[in-house]
């Protein structure tokens, strides 16, 4: 004979979760904006042509947000990325951005970025 199973209620969260990055660390979060993920890096570099070319206009690394204008249209874009991308940049960077999956390369190195 099997005893009855005790069910055990769920416990309340009291309070929102927060990346590391919010106290000055490195990032925990994989949401937009924060780290790269592996498989989202290797999405990007295997779907070569969505990326686009474009140069760095302004740069904060104080706030993380980076303005950039794609060599196709000039048209202005706004990204930010608490990893620190704006710290690696500086006006009239080359960059490239990656649409489909929001990564931006700034030489060798790779950002999560959130558009903005």
């Amino acid at each position: 004979m099997s005893s009855p199973q005790r069910h055990n209620p769920p416990v309340e969260v009291r309070e929102r979760a927060a990346c590391m990055c919010d106290h000055g660390d490195v990032c925990s979060s994989f949401a937009p904006g924060h780290a790269l993920h592996l498989i989202q890096a290797r999405l990007a570099s295997a779907t070569p042509s969505d990326w686009d070319d474009a140069i760095v206009e302004w740069a904060d690394a104080a706030t993380g947000v980076v303005i950039v204008r794609t060599l196709t249209d000039s048209a202005p874009i706004a990204l930010w990325s608490a990893s620190g991308a704006a710290a690696h940049v500086a006006p009239g960077s080359p960059v490239a951005v990656h649409g489909r999956y929001n990564v931006l390369a700034v030489g060798g190195q790779r950002f999560n970025i959130q558009r903005g």
